[in-house]
């Protein structure tokens, strides 16, 4: 019914930036500015984290204290695609991405994706 794809991560140093795709398809997603797109990461040994999200209009956004000032959440309601721009990346910024989406009828995220790798190492 519907599908996440998410693309854009990659080996980079610290201190570089790399963009984040996440792009939605199918049935579902006919209207997909009835859906909330989140953000997460998972390190190795550790627990997911929500890292930003943002609301079906684009209006809303929420970024995580450990991203704030260096990550940005933005979405293209006609390419049905959510972007995390992150700058200024930190060893510790190390793991794999996921987007969500929830609809706005919904309190939970059902539709995830399979994640993208990103690693910040000198």
């Amino acid at each position: 019914q519907g599908q996440l794809v998410e693309s854009g991560g990659g080996s980079v140093q610290p201190g570089e930036s790399l963009r984040l795709s996440c792009a939605a398809s199918g049935r579902s997603f006919i209207s997909f500015i009835n859906y909330a797109v989140g953000w997460f990461r998972q390190a190795p040994d550790s627990g997911r984290e929500s890292v930003a999200a943002i609301d079906g209009s684009g209006r809303a956004t929420y970024v995580a204290d450990s991203v704030e000032g260096r990550f940005t959440i933005s979405r293209d309601n006609a390419k049905n695609t959510v972007y995390l721009q992150m700058n200024s990346l930190r060893p510790e910024d190390t793991a794999v991405y996921f987007c969500a989406a929830k609809h706005r009828s919904t309190n939970e995220y059902n539709y995830w994706g399979q994640g993208t790798r990103v690693t910040v190492s000198s």
